[in-house]
């Protein structure tokens, strides 16, 4: 019988809650606003919201793709929605953000995949707040450049596509996204001259030589900022954890990263995409 390895001491989560979570709360539920916090089930979302930020998860909660990794639900989306462009610029506000970090589910079943809808949200958020710095974790839009460039013309401080996973484990974890093609996807965004940043889970099978050598693609495809994090299986139809890899190893491949030329990484056990995003803008706007 497969023995499932045990969720170790360093996987621990403090949820206490203080007045800022509360309130994030209150402006998430009271504007029927998406986030991945929830979706994903981020094991970050005490610490993030006692800070006041949020991911807003825009384009709808129900994504065409059906990853292996991910507790986004996965079907047949409803429209979008007109009027979350000027929802989510609102709630940014009424947070009083200084940084605002954007996501969305795919969707595939769009003539777009949804970037004009992006692109929309984009621009309210700068009007109704022209001194919040962004960060955007865009899909692959299939690789079509004339869609990526509709979201690098809105110019955020930092475009991020992640990569999840190694070369190896991409046909099997990913339902539709390629590991070339998000290389590419990369690559479009830093030749914009836009900071530009990726993720990976680790503890999916994956090798040490493996992530190294996703680091080099990144670094060759322009790719300047690096999330490493442990993949935790957000339920048991989920792809199993294969490993839990130890704060040691994640301070290795910090190191590693950091004398490959990445210029910021955020490298632990429950690192996310978008955790302590903020720190990566500073870089980019003072």
């Amino acid at each position: 019988m497969h023995k499932r390895p045990r969720k170790p001491e360093w996987l621990k989560i403090d949820i206490t809650a203080n007045e800022r979570y509360t309130e994030t709360k209150r402006i998430v539920d009271s504007h029927g606003l998406h986030t991945i916090c929830c979706s994903g089930r981020c094991p970050n979302q005490g610490e993030c919201w006692g800070r006041g930020t949020a991911t807003f998860l825009i384009a709808g909660d129900i994504c065409t793709r059906n990853c292996k990794f991910c507790n986004t639900a996965t079907g047949r989306p409803l429209p979008l929605d007109p009027d979350e462009p000027m929802q989510v610029a609102e709630s940014i506000r009424l947070m009083k953000l200084t940084h605002a970090v954007i996501t969305s589910v795919d969707r595939d079943d769009l003539p777009d995949l949804g970037a004009a809808h992006w692109r929309a949200v984009l621009q309210a958020i700068r009007q109704i707040n022209p001194d919040t710095t962004l960060e955007i974790l865009i899909p692959d839009f299939q690789g079509r450049p004339e869609l990526i460039r509709q979201i690098t013309e809105t110019r955020p401080e930092i475009i991020s596509h992640n990569m999840e996973t190694v070369r190896r484990l991409t046909p099997i974890v990913r339902s539709a996204a390629r590991y070339e093609q998000s290389l590419n996807v990369i690559r479009q965004i830093a030749e914009a001259n836009i900071a530009t940043k990726s993720g990976l889970m680790v503890g999916m099978g994956e090798t040490p030589d493996e992530i190294e050598e996703v680091m080099d693609d990144l670094r060759e495809a322009g790719c300047t900022i690096l999330t490493l994090g442990q993949y935790l299986q957000p339920s048991r139809k989920h792809y199993e954890v294969a490993a839990y890899i130890t704060p040691r190893q994640f301070d290795t491949y910090r190191e590693i990263a950091l004398q490959k030329g990445f210029t910021h990484v955020e490298s632990g056990p429950l690192v996310r995409s978008s955790y302590h995003a903020e720190k990566h803008t500073k870089r980019f706007t003072m």
